[in-house]
């Protein structure tokens, strides 16, 4: 059996995690099928264990880190 994964979507603002509630930043495509999504807290709390059941994880927690980009003087 072949399985064939496609490109995950971007993960947004509408996207919670299944522990706690708060925005997810990371989706666990889950090797029996499924996903799960997680804050960037509990995705690094459970780590160890979901990469044992993981076919896929996608890890858009770089996205914190990243600065706005400027507005001008007419936006302020």
């Amino acid at each position: 059996m072949t399985t064939v994964l496609t490109p995950a979507s971007p993960l947004t603002a509408g996207d919670r995690c299944d522990r706690c509630g708060a925005q997810a930043y990371l989706r666990v495509v889950l090797i029996s099928g499924g996903e799960l999504l997680f804050c960037a807290h509990h995705g690094r709390k459970f780590e160890p264990e979901l990469k044992k059941i993981a076919a896929e994880i996608q890890d858009e927690t770089g996205r914190l880190n990243e600065t706005p980009a400027s507005t001008g003087d007419d936006e302020r």
